[in-house]
C-alpha cells in the first residue's frame, strides 16, 4: 500500500490500524540536537485523544507515546525518528456482526476493490487514529517553528448551524468545541448532544491562522504552499474542502476588490489569505476545512454486503458526534508539518 509518507526534507511515515497492536510515526529529515520531551509530543496528543466530552467518543486511549529511536539524552540525533502509541481499548469484536457489509460513508467498499482485501476492524488504515502519528510529528514540526516565531491556531468556526460571532482564542481550549465564541460553543455543544442522542452526527468548518510566515515560502507551480497546505488538509479522512482567504466568496467579487493592493507600509487586504502564486506574502495565512459528519451512526441505513445482497446496517460501537474538536490538533500538526519542510527546502537545514 502506498501513500502512507509526507513531505520531502521533513518527511513523515505513519502506521499502524485502529484495531492493532499500536500506531505511531517514523520522521525522517529531524534537525539534530533539538530538544525534546515525551511530554513536549504529549501535551499535542492529549488534545487529540478520546474521551474529552460527551461528543466525543467514549473510547479510552491513554495515547501515551514512546520514543523507539532519534532520541538521546534529551536531544534528537538528526536519524529517523520512530514514536509509537500502543492501543490499550481496541475492540474488534464489535464488528463482527457487520463486517461482511459496507459501511456507508466508510472506506469499506473502495479499499475492498483496491486491494481486494480490507482490516475490518473499525476503519483499520482508514481510521481517524492514524492521525495520532501525524500529531507525534507535527508536535516536534510545531515546537521547531515556534522557536523561530511561527503561531499556528485552529479553532471550530461552524458547526450545528452555528458560527461565531467573536473571536477569543483564550477560551479555545476551555470548551468542548474549541470554539473562539463560549457563547456559540455552548449552542454548538447543546444541539450537538441532542445529534447525538438521536443517532446521529454533525459536520463542521474549521478555520486555521497561521502567523509568523516570513515572506517567499513555498515553490512556484506544482509544490506552491497553499496547494501543499490543501493536499495536507485533505489527505486528512474526513476533511471534503477547503479554502483560503475570502475562498470561494471570491466568485462574487471584483478583481478590484479581491486584489490585495499595497502601500509602503505592505498589503493593505489579505483576501488571498497570506499566499499569492503559491508563496507566502508575510501576512497571515488563513485557511478554512469543511469537516464532514462522522460515517459512523447508529441510525439504520441501506448498503450491501460483499456479495452484493442488499441490506440494512448499524455501525454500533463508540464514535465522535462531532469531530471537529479532535481534528483540531491534526490540522495543526499538518500545517506545521508542511510549513518546517518548506523552510528545509530552502536550505535551512539547521533548522
Amino acid at each position: 500500500m502506498a501513500g502512507n509518507s509526507f513531505g520531502q526534507a521533513y518527511k513523515i511515515t505513519t502506521f499502524g490500524e485502529s484495531h492493532g497492536g499500536a500506531v505511531g510515526v517514523i520522521v525522517d529529515g529531524v534537525t539534530p540536537g533539538v530538544e525534546i520531551t515525551l511530554e513536549d509530543i504529549q501535551k499535542e496528543l492529549d488534545r487529540r485523544k478520546t474521551g474529552q466530552s460527551y461528543i466525543t467518543t467514549p473510547r479510552k486511549e491513554p495515547d501515551k507515546v514512546h520514543f523507539m529511536s532519534g532520541v538521546f539524552e534529551g536531544k534528537t540525533t538528526g536519524t529517523p525518528l520512530m514514536m509509537i502509541l500502543y492501543n490499550k481499548d481496541a475492540q474488534p469484536s464489535a464488528y463482527n456482526d457487520i463486517k461482511e457489509l459496507y459501511r456507508p460513508g466508510h472506506a469499506d467498499y473502495t479499499y475492498s476493490r483496491k486491494y481486494g482485501i480490507r482490516d475490518w476492524r473499525g476503519s483499520g488504515r482508514a481510521s481517524g487514529r492514524e492521525t495520532a502519528g501525524r500529531v507525534a510529528a507535527g508536535a516536534l514540526a510545531r515546537k521547531i517553528l515556534r522557536d523561530k516565531g511561527v503561531n499556528i491556531l485552529a479553532y471550530t468556526r461552524r458547526t450545528a448551524g452555528i458560527e461565531i460571532s467573536s473571536f477569543d482564542p483564550e477560551v479555545i481550549e476551555k470548551n468542548p468545541l474549541r470554539a473562539p465564541d463560549m457563547k456559540a460553543a455552548e449552542e454548538m455543544n447543546r444541539i450537538i448532544s441532542k445529534i447525538k442522542d438521536e443517532e446521529d452526527s454533525m459536520g463542521g468548518i474549521v478555520e486555521c491562522r497561521i502567523s509568523g510566515v516570513d515572506p517567499g515560502l513555498g515553490e512556484p507551480v506544482f509544490d506552491k504552499l497553499d496547494a501543499e497546505l490543501a493536499k495536507a488538509m485533505l489527505s486528512i479522512g474526513a476533511v471534503k474542502g477547503i479554502e483560503f482567504g475570502k475562498g470561494f466568496a471570491a466568485a462574487d467579487m471584483r478583481g478590484s476588490e479581491h486584489n490585495d493592493q499595497m502601500s509602503a507600509d505592505g498589503f493593505i487586504t489579505n483576501n488571498a489569505g497570506g499566499i499569492i502564486g503559491g508563496i507566502s506574502t508575510g501576512e497571515e495565512i488563513i485557511f478554512r476545512i469543511v469537516v464532514k459528519p462522522t460515517s459512523s451512526i447508529n441510525k439504520v441505513q441501506r448498503t450491501v454486503s460483499k456479495e452484493g445482497k442488499e441490506q440494512e446496517i448499524r455501525t454500533e460501537g463508540r464514535h465522535d458526534a462531532c469531530i471537529c474538536p479532535r481534528i483540531i490538533p491534526v490540522v495543526e500538526a499538518m500545517a506545521s508539518i508542511v510549513l518546517l519542510d518548506h523552510i528545509k527546502r530552502l536550505g535551512a537545514m539547521h533548522i
